[in-house]
């Protein structure tokens, strides 16, 4: 009877720790989501000033961006651990390593994430959000310690709490860890997870004041005659999809090629930046604004296409630059462009009305995360939890299905899989020079 009484009050004080690292986790991307909204803001800002003003203060700012991706660089090259998304990070076994030192790590990937998506890089928040969590989680268990499976346990809850946080979206952030982060399903695991990511959602839009990040709640389903097209969908968004990945991989492979320095390959991306704010400013920063654009401002087909070429290509040369920064925002808004481009098509010939074409943009947002993540059921979710409505949850699941059997048909494997790889080679090289 003992045993029992033992086992049950610490299988309940985990929970309650999770549900702490999930507090802990809700506010800190609270201040984080928060910081980065009046950065967007700012630079909006900069950018309409500087197409008033002289060339010189276009070129203070251009100095400025360089010294921003002269910090980055040092940051990047001084704590590997905090470069690029982070979730690839997380699934290293490096970082459950109890000698891993979040306290420096931590800060270190908000401030830099911070500085290279505020200056207008087009890299997403998840990912380092994702990443923040988890070093959170460590920060706990540094002070209450842990078996090893209660370890994992624990820091894969505080993972689908950044996820939550930063979606506003607590299921979507439990299937994300169990699909992408492979965690076991065990209840351990699950209610660590579900208590975490619930409590950071719920702290994150209490602090922000904030719900779905989407208002699609007035866009009715689209009928069955349409179902073909969404396939068709599905396939087009894995193909671009696949293409997404590949031009991440090249922008990789380049600087490596090229030889260009780490300290000096975020200033590259960042003095580019430069370049697209002042001449198609919606394709700078995450994505997110650029998403909601399409529900408000009429564009031309061939504007969607150069908006989605034009945000590929810069989001491959952040990424390959090594910068903090995830891709899940810009993949977002790559998968709206695709889906958005294909329901004008259909309004222009005559097939879909213009509300049903902007169905399209949102499973378009699902497809194109799941060709790149492979992760579909958490695609699925995710956009019901962001849209506020189960209204597409009939066209998701073909859509999705589509785009992952194609994704599967090509060989085009999960971006973090791939970028887990490259990772964990360079390591083992760095240690064989050595």
């Amino acid at each position: 009877m003992l045993r029992i009484r033992t086992w049950y009050y610490f299988r309940l004080a985990l929970i309650f720790e999770s549900g702490l690292i999930g507090y802990i986790t809700g506010l800190v991307i609270a201040g984080f989501r928060y910081i980065l909204s009046k950065l967007d803001v700012l630079r909006r800002q900069l950018y309409e000033t500087l197409l008033e003003v002289s060339t010189n203060w276009t070129i203070v700012w251009v100095v400025a961006v360089a010294l921003i991706g002269l910090f980055l660089g040092w940051a990047g090259k001084a704590r590997p651990m905090i470069k690029g998304g982070g979730i690839p990070q997380i699934k290293m076994p490096q970082f459950r390593n109890p000698s891993l030192d979040w306290l420096i790590d931590m800060p270190l990937k908000f401030l830099s994430t911070m500085l290279g998506l505020g200056a207008g890089l087009s890299l997403g928040k998840c990912g380092p959000g994702v990443q923040i969590g988890a070093y959170i989680g460590k920060g706990i268990l540094s002070i209450f310690p842990r078996s090893d499976s209660e370890r994992d346990a624990l820091i894969t809850g505080s993972a689908a709490a950044g996820f939550a946080a930063i979606f506003n979206a607590p299921v979507s952030g439990i299937l994300f860890v169990v699909e992408e982060l492979r965690m076991p399903l065990s209840p351990l695991f699950l209610v660590c997870a579900m208590s975490a990511a619930t409590v950071a959602d719920l702290t994150a839009a209490y602090y922000l004041k904030s719900g779905p990040l989407f208002d699609f709640t007035h866009i009715n389903p689209l009928t069955i005659q349409l179902i073909p097209w969404v396939i068709v969908l599905g396939v087009i968004c894995a193909l671009i999809g696949d293409l997404f990945k590949r031009s991440l991989y090249l922008s990789l492979n380049l600087y490596d090629q090229c030889r260009i320095h780490p300290l000096f390959r975020p200033i590259i991306p960042l003095v580019v930046s430069v370049i697209f704010g002042l001449l198609c400013f919606d394709t700078t920063g995450g994505g997110y604004e650029l998403i909601m654009s399409l529900t408000l401002k009429e564009r031309t087909v061939g504007l969607i296409c150069v908006l989605l070429v034009g945000k590929i290509l810069f989001t491959a040369l952040c990424v390959g630059s090594g910068t903090p920064g995830g891709i899940f925002f810009p993949l977002l808004a790559c998968g709206a462009l695709a889906g958005n481009g294909l329901g004008k098509i259909l309004y222009i010939i005559g097939i879909a009305t213009e509300p049903q074409a902007l169905n399209f943009m949102i499973l378009g947002i699902a497809a194109f995360f799941t060709a790149v993540i492979k992760a579909p059921l958490t695609g699925i979710i995710l956009i019901l939890e962001m849209s506020g409505t189960v209204n597409h949850l009939g066209s998701l699941v073909p859509v999705c299905l589509t785009s992952f059997i194609t994704s599967e048909l090509i060989v085009s494997r999960s971006v973090n899989e791939v970028l887990l790889e490259r990772i964990l080679k360079q390591k083992l090289m760095h240690t064989d020079n050595l």
